[in-house]
């Protein structure tokens, strides 16, 4: 049976190999990003595309109105967009705590805000029962981030996402949160990865490889399949045995 599943972030890494696993499942994919060009370029067979900053309300309300109209039920909602901050445009800031202020509240919005925000324009669209709930979380909520500001912007997924399952549990919805740790081939790391930090992440893995944004989409893939319904509420990490906390 075709699935309709709304994917934020949807034109690469992570969200892209999600989305082309749906839909080479025969599911029904829309992909959700700031940038039209980037979406068009994704090759996801049949997939909608709309651009949109999901962090901002003005936007979403087009995205819910694009999604009653195009899919209406949604099925499986994932959200991928985010990332460390270091895409966004650099403002020019003489006080360390402006730049400091920036930083994190840069980091909650593309991290934290844009997922509660579209899960909330959407709620109200989850397919009852059955409908899944994704959110990308990191290794970074456990451990920090360096900077602290992307670690906690990821870790205020977690009780976001436990409040929503005990929500929209009694619906026959589940929600959880996929934690990867290093994944290669995202734009995640900008310019910021050298071989001496790629070795050291890689050595943290107990199968000493990189993670893949093929073995997060696997994860979803499974998290929103009928085998996995009864589980909810939880932190799934998929990091290569990088970090064990609970």
């Amino acid at each position: 049976m075709t699935r309709n599943v709304v994917i934020s972030g949807g034109g690469t890494g992570i969200g892209l190999a999600a989305a082309q696993l749906f839909a080479a499942h025969g599911d029904r994919v829309l992909l959700l990003g700031r940038r039209e060009e980037v979406l068009r370029k994704a090759q996801v067979p049949g997939a909608l595309t709309y651009a949109a900053d999901v962090g901002d309300v003005a936007s979403l309300r087009g995205v819910a109105r694009f999604v009653a109209d195009e899919m209406g039920a949604v099925d499986v909602l994932i959200h991928s967009a985010g990332g460390s901050g270091q895409l966004e445009p650099k403002v020019e800031r003489e006080d360390p705590l402006d730049l400091v202020a920036d930083n994190w509240m840069t980091n909650f919005r593309i991290n934290t805000l844009t997922a509660v925000l579209l899960t909330e324009a959407l709620k109200h669209r989850l397919a009852e029962p059955g409908g899944r709930v994704l959110f990308l979380g990191s290794i970074a909520a456990y451990r920090g981030s360096g900077s602290g500001a992307y670690a906690a912007s990821k870790a205020a997924l977690h009780p976001y996402a436990h409040d929503l399952a005990r929500e929209l549990g009694p619906h026959g919805i589940t929600v959880n949160v996929v934690a990867p740790g290093y994944i290669e081939d995202t734009d995640f790391f900008g310019n910021a990865m050298d071989d001496a930090r790629r070795e050291r992440l890689v050595a943290e893995t107990v199968n000493k490889r990189p993670g893949t944004p093929g073995d997060v989409a696997a994860t979803l893939h499974w998290l929103a399949s009928p085998a996995a319904g009864h589980i909810t509420s939880q932190i799934i990490q998929v990091n290569g045995g990088a970090e064990r906390g609970h």
